[in-house]
């Protein structure tokens, strides 16, 4: 099965095996392939995309990475790690994460939109990102983009799909959407699929980069470890939760056009 109706997604997750195993080749047949990743906060693109990342690297693509938000709301109360401060250190681990990907530190930016509170093309602020978004995407080109899945159960995951696909309808930008779920993998919080569509869902066979990914996503100890421990309400990715990330393989999804 690789075309599915959003009312069989809730199955998939919880079976995702079922899905056919695709080649990078397949998504980059061309070595000069323009590919922009889309992180609602700094680990999405790791967690989502690193092994497709370290792929399309190694075919000599251009990888460029977009992350929207600063993700100081991940420990709100430390006193150790103020927003100023955590900020600088979310930004230097993705930074040190994606050079494991092979992702060179100018093809990374960062918006620094505020954590929780990505816009919508409907919210009252938007016109300013919208702007912004739009002169990146004119001056970086991609031909394909990663998105964060549209139903994603985190608003800021909703609002940055959102954001982008109206960015690109506006500017008349055609590219291939490939878009990667992460919350989805969390049963308690996934949610339902309210809106149909035509979805092609599949596997990227990452098995030669796993390794890679997986130092990768360790970059992140501020998400995975407790390096900040002054923070009672603080986040961290648990090992159960990791475990969807570190499979020889990613999930992506796509609108059948």
């Amino acid at each position: 099965m690789d075309s599915v109706t959003t009312s069989s997604l809730l199955y998939l997750f919880s079976h995702p095996t079922r899905l056919p195993l695709q080649t990078v080749d397949l998504i980059a047949p061309e070595p000069e392939t323009s590919v922009l990743v889309v992180a609602p906060h700094p680990d999405d693109e790791t967690l989502g995309c690193g092994g497709a990342i370290a792929l399309l690297r190694a075919l000599g693509c251009s990888v460029r990475v977009l992350v929207m938000s600063d993700g100081t709301l991940s420990h709100p109360r430390s006193l150790k790690y103020p927003p100023a401060q955590l900020r600088a250190l979310r930004e230097s681990e993705t930074l040190e994460a994606l050079n494991t990907l092979n992702v060179n530190p100018t093809e990374t930016t960062f918006l620094r939109l505020p954590d929780g509170s990505v816009p919508t093309p409907k919210s009252p602020d938007a016109e300013p990102v919208i702007a912004r978004c739009q002169a990146y995407l004119q001056t970086v080109n991609p031909a394909i983009v990663f998105l964060p899945w549209r139903f994603d159960p985190h608003p800021d995951h909703r609002a940055t799909w959102q954001l982008m696909t109206a960015t690109l309808s506006a500017l008349n930008h055609l590219v291939r959407i490939i878009e990667y779920p992460i919350w989805d993998w969390d049963i308690e919080q996934r949610g339902d699929f309210f809106e149909y569509k035509r979805i092609t869902a599949w596997r990227l066979d990452i098995e030669a980069v796993l390794a890679t990914k997986l130092k990768a996503i360790a970059a992140y100890r501020s998400q995975t470890t407790n390096l900040i421990d002054d923070d009672p309400d603080g986040f961290q990715l648990t090992s159960d939760m990791l475990k969807n990330f570190a499979r020889p393989w990613e999930l992506y999804l796509e609108e059948t056009r």
